[in-house]
């Protein structure tokens, strides 16, 4: 590919980005040149650059993308072809090799529609956060006028996960290393339990924002939503993180606290029931395996304050994960929670016991040896 070639291809991918995340509707399209110049789906924020074919497909690296018979039919259904959606979301931003600098969308952009109020950032950042983060329950963030400009359309979709929720908690010196699963940490009674993504005040604002109740020994996770577009999107994500340590390490910190909390069959069923996985993949097996394999190759010191905000939180896990009192407590609210005259018995058995030494010391103190001379 000569130099000429390349300039082309960076042309029509900026203009294929325009036309679809950002729907910039035409306002100067030629007549002779035979093409339909309607938007894609709503009302857009500036003027087309991009021509449509008669069936509506924008044209990209000088092919038509969904021109087959299956696209033909499923628009003249009126319901569009879903899968070809689903795949240039995928191609255009979860992977990280078919990225297009953000400054050649850009420049695209202020020669194509010059003097429009609304920047091409701006307009793709607004598809990213309601069509693809806040559809699936990722994030509820936004990105604000005053962030750094996104350097590809992956870092416009990280920087909606860039200040998730961090621990006061910490231990001087501990070590964290290795975190346990959810199993071993709910035999220790440790307990779990979720809190949707949403813009509420007792909601998460991504799925980042792991928190810890450390009155009840409560791990509160946001409700993460897996299907089959989620391995990829996270392990892009951690791939730009790897690849560009001035972005941070939020979503790497994530991953490797969640794959190893949830690397057996019988976490994901634990975190299942606790609301705080949700799927609809084939069985448990299958989505703690996905979880165990999602941060092969990836580099990370749990150990590291400045790159794991995580670090506070597993420190409390580990600490009541030690205390022999809760862990006592909790294989006997575990054993006899299933009978309830076991649980009644055990709490009688208890009363009558306090009881019983309440008696005996006052026994005690009332007693007087001179009295009986």
């Amino acid at each position: 590919m000569n130099s000429m070639e390349f300039l082309r291809m960076l042309l029509l991918d900026a203009c294929y980005v325009l036309d679809w995340f950002g729907n910039f509707v035409p306002d100067n399209i030629s007549p002779a040149a035979n093409l339909n110049s309607s938007p894609a789906s709503a009302p857009g924020d500036g003027s087309n650059i991009i021509a449509r074919e008669n069936n509506g497909s924008p044209v990209a690296n000088g092919q038509v993308e969904g021109s087959n018979q299956a696209s033909s039919t499923a628009s003249a259904a009126g319901g569009g072809n879903k899968l070809e959606a689903v795949l240039v979301v995928r191609d255009v931003f979860y992977l990280a090799e078919n990225q297009i600098p953000f400054f050649v969308i850009d420049k695209v952009h202020s020669l194509s529609c010059p003097g429009r109020s609304v920047p091409a950032v701006k307009a793709i950042a607004r598809y990213v956060s309601r069509c693809i983060l806040q559809k699936q329950q990722y994030s509820m963030a936004t990105v604000e006028d005053g962030d750094e400009p996104p350097g590809n359309l992956l870092h416009l979709l990280h920087q909606h996960f860039s200040n998730p929720t961090t621990e006061p908690y910490s231990a001087a010196g501990e070590t964290v290393g290795r975190c346990r699963t959810a199993m071993e940490y709910y035999i220790n009674g440790v307990n779990f339990s979720s809190r949707p993504v949403g813009t509420g005040a007792m909601e998460a604002r991504c799925i980042l924002d792991v928190t810890m109740d450390h009155g009840s020994g409560t791990l509160v996770l946001p409700r993460l939503r897996i299907d089959a577009q989620t391995w990829r999107i996270l392990r892009n994500l951690m791939a730009l993180e790897q690849q560009n340590q001035e972005v941070g390490s939020h979503v790497t910190a994530y991953c490797t606290f969640m794959s190893q909390l949830a690397c057996t069959a019988r976490d994901v069923e634990l975190l299942s029931r606790s609301g705080v996985i949700v799927h609809l993949l084939g069985n448990n097996k299958e989505v703690a395996k996905l979880f165990a394999d999602l941060c092969k190759g990836i580099v990370f010191d749990a150990d590291d304050t400045d790159h794991n905000y995580l670090r506070a939180t597993c420190q409390a896990l580990n600490e009541l994960y030690r205390s022999r009192p809760r862990r006592w407590m909790a294989l006997l609210v575990q054993k006899y929670s299933d009978n309830p005259w076991l649980v009644v018995g055990v709490i009688a058995a208890a009363l009558g016991l306090l009881c019983t030494m309440v008696q005996a010391i006052y026994a005690v103190l009332s007693y007087h040896p001179g009295a009986a001379n």
